[in-house]
């Protein structure tokens, strides 16, 4: 499990509209892509700062669990997740897990951009969730 980069960063916001203004003068960029993860209830918003991205993820419902992130932190976004890529997302499973690391996906699923990922339960990660991901 040697991640090549941080992939991402995720960041949990309350609405999409109103924050990508200040994303698009932070990194200097326009938002390249907006999507809906359905299974996930979320919406996404992505950005490119060298090879890592931004990801802003606004909830599609209150059972969102960015929903459940932002009324667990006051009502306000933040940074959610951590995203890594690696070459293999099943393999980096089975490694965390045989480390005695707590996996919320056992294995891969479909997230925004077509990857393949999986998290990581932040309660065996020094309290920060973190995110495989592999490109198709």
């Amino acid at each position: 499990m040697r991640p090549s980069h941080v992939e991402h960063i995720g960041i949990a916001v309350t609405s999409l509209e109103e924050t990508m203004p200040v994303f698009e003068l932070l990194t200097g960029s326009k938002c390249y892509s907006i999507e809906e993860v359905a299974d996930q209830k979320v919406k996404t918003a992505f950005f490119k700062v060298g090879e890592t991205k931004i990801e802003l993820l606004e909830a599609t419902c209150a059972e969102s669990p960015i929903a459940k992130f932002i009324e667990k932190n006051g009502g306000r976004g933040g940074v959610h997740h951590i995203a890594f890529n690696v070459e293999s997302v099943a393999e980096a499973l089975e490694e965390a897990k045989k480390a005695g690391i707590r996996l919320i996906d056992v294995q891969p699923r479909k997230g925004a951009e077509n990857l393949n990922i999986a998290f990581l339960h932040p309660k065996s990660t020094c309290g920060v969730l973190f995110e495989f991901c592999e490109q198709p």
